[in-house]
Protein backbone atom coordinates (compact mmCIF):
# COMPACT_ATOMS: atom_id res chain seq x y z
CA UNK A 1 0.00 0.00 0.00
CA UNK A 2 2.76 2.38 0.99
CA UNK A 3 4.63 1.51 -2.23
CA UNK A 4 1.54 2.30 -4.32
CA UNK A 5 1.10 5.66 -2.61
CA UNK A 6 4.77 6.46 -3.19
CA UNK A 7 4.51 5.61 -6.89
CA UNK A 8 1.36 7.73 -7.23
CA UNK A 9 3.12 10.64 -5.53
CA UNK A 10 6.07 10.26 -7.89
CA UNK A 11 3.76 10.27 -10.93
CA UNK A 12 1.92 13.38 -9.71
CA UNK A 13 5.15 15.24 -9.03
CA UNK A 14 6.47 14.27 -12.46
CA UNK A 15 3.29 15.51 -14.17
CA UNK A 16 3.37 18.80 -12.23
CA UNK A 17 7.03 19.39 -13.04
CA UNK A 18 6.46 18.55 -16.73
CA UNK A 19 3.52 20.97 -16.92
CA UNK A 20 5.60 23.65 -15.24
CA UNK A 21 8.42 23.16 -17.73
CA UNK A 22 5.96 23.37 -20.64
CA UNK A 23 4.56 26.63 -19.30
CA UNK A 24 8.05 28.06 -18.87
CA UNK A 25 9.00 26.93 -22.37
CA UNK A 26 5.87 28.57 -23.79
CA UNK A 27 6.57 31.84 -21.97
CA UNK A 28 10.17 31.74 -23.15
CA UNK A 29 9.06 31.11 -26.73
CA UNK A 30 6.63 34.05 -26.67
CA UNK A 31 9.10 36.48 -25.15
CA UNK A 32 11.89 35.39 -27.46
CA UNK A 33 10.08 36.94 -30.43
CA UNK A 34 10.95 33.86 -32.48
CA UNK A 35 7.45 33.49 -33.91
CA UNK A 36 7.07 35.56 -37.08
CA UNK A 37 3.88 37.59 -36.73
CA UNK A 38 4.28 39.26 -40.14
CA UNK A 39 1.19 39.19 -42.37
CA UNK A 40 3.32 38.04 -45.30
CA UNK A 41 4.33 34.82 -43.55
CA UNK A 42 1.71 32.04 -43.27
CA UNK A 43 0.96 30.41 -39.94
CA UNK A 44 2.37 27.03 -39.13
CA UNK A 45 -0.16 24.37 -40.08
CA UNK A 46 -1.01 23.45 -36.49
CA UNK A 47 -1.37 27.12 -35.50
CA UNK A 48 -3.77 27.74 -38.37
CA UNK A 49 -5.87 24.69 -37.50
CA UNK A 50 -6.14 25.76 -33.85
CA UNK A 51 -7.33 29.26 -34.76
CA UNK A 52 -9.66 27.97 -37.48
CA UNK A 53 -11.29 25.43 -35.16
CA UNK A 54 -11.65 28.03 -32.40
CA UNK A 55 -13.27 30.47 -34.85
CA UNK A 56 -15.80 27.99 -36.25
CA UNK A 57 -16.80 26.56 -32.86
CA UNK A 58 -17.07 30.01 -31.27
CA UNK A 59 -19.39 31.33 -34.00
CA UNK A 60 -21.64 28.27 -33.74
CA UNK A 61 -21.81 28.43 -29.95
CA UNK A 62 -22.50 32.17 -29.69
CA UNK A 63 -25.05 32.23 -32.53
CA UNK A 64 -27.02 29.22 -31.31
CA UNK A 65 -29.49 31.24 -29.22
CA UNK A 66 -30.32 33.85 -31.90
CA UNK A 67 -33.66 33.76 -33.71
CA UNK A 68 -33.81 35.33 -37.19
CA UNK A 69 -36.59 37.86 -37.77
CA UNK A 70 -39.23 37.26 -40.40
CA UNK A 71 -39.25 38.82 -43.83
CA UNK A 72 -35.58 38.35 -44.73
CA UNK A 73 -36.61 37.49 -48.29
CA UNK A 74 -38.30 40.85 -48.77
CA UNK A 75 -36.90 43.03 -51.52
CA UNK A 76 -36.59 46.06 -49.23
CA UNK A 77 -34.41 44.06 -46.85
CA UNK A 78 -32.24 42.76 -49.68
CA UNK A 79 -31.73 46.25 -51.09
CA UNK A 80 -30.77 47.59 -47.65
CA UNK A 81 -28.30 44.71 -47.29
CA UNK A 82 -26.93 45.34 -50.77
CA UNK A 83 -26.22 48.95 -49.82
CA UNK A 84 -24.38 47.94 -46.65
CA UNK A 85 -22.38 45.26 -48.46
CA UNK A 86 -21.42 47.52 -51.36
CA UNK A 87 -20.44 50.37 -49.04
CA UNK A 88 -18.53 48.42 -46.42
CA UNK A 89 -17.84 44.79 -47.34
CA UNK A 90 -17.00 44.47 -51.03
CA UNK A 91 -13.71 46.37 -50.62
CA UNK A 92 -12.31 43.38 -48.68
CA UNK A 93 -14.49 40.45 -49.73
CA UNK A 94 -15.07 41.37 -53.34
CA UNK A 95 -18.41 40.91 -55.09
CA UNK A 96 -19.66 39.44 -58.37
CA UNK A 97 -17.61 41.30 -60.98
CA UNK A 98 -15.81 43.32 -58.28
CA UNK A 99 -12.28 42.24 -57.26
CA UNK A 100 -11.01 42.66 -53.72
CA UNK A 101 -9.27 45.95 -52.97
CA UNK A 102 -5.50 46.33 -52.67
CA UNK A 103 -5.60 46.39 -48.87
CA UNK A 104 -7.47 43.07 -48.78
CA UNK A 105 -4.75 41.49 -50.90
CA UNK A 106 -2.22 42.30 -48.17
CA UNK A 107 -4.23 40.72 -45.36
CA UNK A 108 -3.52 37.35 -43.83
CA UNK A 109 -5.58 35.31 -43.97
CA UNK A 110 -7.29 36.62 -47.09
CA UNK A 111 -10.87 37.80 -46.51
CA UNK A 112 -13.10 35.03 -47.88
CA UNK A 113 -15.09 35.31 -51.07
CA UNK A 114 -18.55 35.43 -49.53
CA UNK A 115 -20.16 34.41 -52.81
CA UNK A 116 -18.54 31.03 -52.08
CA UNK A 117 -18.44 30.81 -48.28
CA UNK A 118 -21.68 32.50 -47.16
CA UNK A 119 -23.67 29.34 -47.90
CA UNK A 120 -21.61 27.45 -45.31
CA UNK A 121 -23.13 29.47 -42.48
CA UNK A 122 -26.64 29.81 -41.11
CA UNK A 123 -28.37 33.19 -41.06
CA UNK A 124 -27.80 33.48 -37.31
CA UNK A 125 -24.10 32.69 -37.68
CA UNK A 126 -23.71 35.34 -40.36
CA UNK A 127 -25.57 37.88 -38.21
CA UNK A 128 -23.43 37.19 -35.15
CA UNK A 129 -20.23 37.46 -37.18
CA UNK A 130 -21.24 40.76 -38.79
CA UNK A 131 -22.37 42.25 -35.50
CA UNK A 132 -19.43 41.17 -33.34
CA UNK A 133 -16.57 40.75 -35.81
CA UNK A 134 -13.79 38.21 -35.34
CA UNK A 135 -10.66 38.81 -33.33
CA UNK A 136 -7.36 38.48 -35.16
CA UNK A 137 -8.86 38.31 -38.64
CA UNK A 138 -9.37 41.95 -39.61
CA UNK A 139 -13.15 41.44 -39.56
CA UNK A 140 -14.54 44.40 -37.59
CA UNK A 141 -17.64 44.56 -35.45
CA UNK A 142 -20.55 46.37 -37.08
CA UNK A 143 -22.40 46.57 -33.77
CA UNK A 144 -22.70 50.35 -34.15
CA UNK A 145 -25.21 49.70 -36.96
CA UNK A 146 -28.79 48.70 -36.20
CA UNK A 147 -29.77 45.04 -36.01
CA UNK A 148 -32.27 45.74 -38.78
CA UNK A 149 -29.47 46.77 -41.14
CA UNK A 150 -27.31 43.81 -40.14
CA UNK A 151 -30.14 41.34 -40.72
CA UNK A 152 -30.69 43.02 -44.09
CA UNK A 153 -27.03 42.34 -44.88
CA UNK A 154 -27.61 38.70 -43.97
CA UNK A 155 -30.57 38.68 -46.36
CA UNK A 156 -28.28 39.91 -49.13
CA UNK A 157 -25.55 37.38 -48.27
CA UNK A 158 -28.07 34.55 -48.53
CA UNK A 159 -28.77 35.66 -52.11
CA UNK A 160 -25.09 36.18 -52.98
CA UNK A 161 -23.97 32.62 -53.90
CA UNK A 162 -24.54 32.17 -57.63
CA UNK A 163 -25.24 35.87 -58.21
CA UNK A 164 -23.93 37.17 -61.55
CA UNK A 165 -22.14 40.51 -61.99
CA UNK A 166 -25.23 41.75 -63.82
CA UNK A 167 -27.49 40.71 -60.94
CA UNK A 168 -25.22 42.43 -58.42
CA UNK A 169 -24.96 45.62 -60.48
CA UNK A 170 -28.74 45.73 -60.81
CA UNK A 171 -29.20 45.38 -57.05
CA UNK A 172 -26.64 48.12 -56.34
CA UNK A 173 -28.35 50.48 -58.77
CA UNK A 174 -31.74 49.71 -57.23
CA UNK A 175 -30.36 50.29 -53.72
CA UNK A 176 -28.87 53.63 -54.79
CA UNK A 177 -32.12 54.77 -56.41
CA UNK A 178 -34.11 53.53 -53.42
CA UNK A 179 -32.31 56.03 -51.19
CA UNK A 180 -30.13 55.59 -48.10
CA UNK A 181 -31.19 52.95 -45.63
CA UNK A 182 -28.55 53.41 -42.93
CA UNK A 183 -30.08 53.50 -39.51
CA UNK A 184 -28.78 55.74 -36.70
CA UNK A 185 -25.38 54.59 -35.60
CA UNK A 186 -24.17 53.78 -39.11
CA UNK A 187 -21.45 56.24 -40.00
CA UNK A 188 -20.67 54.92 -43.47
CA UNK A 189 -17.01 54.46 -42.48
CA UNK A 190 -15.31 52.19 -40.07
CA UNK A 191 -11.68 51.68 -39.30
CA UNK A 192 -10.95 48.08 -38.50
CA UNK A 193 -7.72 47.08 -36.81
CA UNK A 194 -6.23 43.92 -38.26
CA UNK A 195 -4.24 42.50 -35.38
CA UNK A 196 -1.91 39.57 -35.65
CA UNK A 197 -2.33 36.09 -34.30
CA UNK A 198 -4.55 34.07 -36.59
CA UNK A 199 -4.34 36.80 -39.00
CA UNK A 200 -2.33 39.99 -39.36
CA UNK A 201 -1.15 43.21 -37.87
CA UNK A 202 -2.08 45.83 -40.41
CA UNK A 203 -4.57 48.64 -39.75
CA UNK A 204 -7.28 48.78 -42.35
CA UNK A 205 -10.26 50.93 -43.16
CA UNK A 206 -13.49 49.22 -44.04
CA UNK A 207 -15.78 51.59 -45.58
CA UNK A 208 -17.56 53.57 -46.96
CA UNK A 209 -19.77 55.75 -48.82
CA UNK A 210 -18.81 54.63 -52.34
CA UNK A 211 -20.67 51.48 -53.48
CA UNK A 212 -18.48 49.11 -55.45
CA UNK A 213 -19.81 48.18 -58.87
CA UNK A 214 -18.60 45.61 -61.39
CA UNK A 215 -16.13 47.49 -63.58
CA UNK A 216 -17.58 46.07 -66.78
CA UNK A 217 -21.17 47.05 -66.00
CA UNK A 218 -22.44 50.46 -67.02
Amino acid sequence: MAASISRLRTVLVTVIVACGLLVLAGVGFIYSGFYDIGADTPHWGLTYQVFETARVRSIKAHASGITPPGGLDGQTKILMGTEHFADHCAVCHGAPGVPKGDIANGLYPQPPDLAVTASRYTATELFWTIKHGIKMTGMPSWGDHSDDELWATVAFLKKLPGMTPQDYAKLVMQAMSHGGHHHPGGSGEKGGAHPGGAENGTPHEHGGGHPTMPSNIK
